[in-house]
C-alpha cells in the first residue's frame, strides 16, 4: 500500500516516470503527485481516492508496495 511521500517518489524513480506522467495515468492534477511527495517520510494526508489511483497506475507500471514493518518499493518479479 502506497503510505508515504518518499515512498512514491521512490516508485517513480525505480520506472523512471515524471511527477505529469504519472498524474496523466492516475487521472489526478501534477500539484496532487507533488503534495503527496511533500510528505516525505511521514504519511500521505490526502483523498484516498486520489492515492488509490496512484499506486494502481504505478503498479500497472510494474511496482509492488511494500510495508513489512517500514514502506517500501520494488519491482515486481517478471513471471
Amino acid at each position: 500500500m502506497l503510505t508515504t511521500g518518499n515512498q512514491l517518489k521512490a516508485a517513480r524513480a525505480l520506472i523512471g516516470m515524471e511527477q505529469q506522467e504519472v498524474a496523466v495515468v492516475a487521472g489526478v492534477h501534477v500539484n496532487t503527485i507533488r503534495s503527496m511527495e511533500a510528505a516525505g517520510a511521514a504519511p500521505i494526508a490526502g483523498r484516498a481516492q486520489n492515492v488509490q489511483a496512484v499506486q494502481r497506475a504505478l503498479e500497472a507500471a510494474g511496482i509492488e508496495f511494500l510495508n513489512h514493518g517500514s514502506p517500501g518499493v520494488r519491482l515486481r518479479s517478471a513471471r
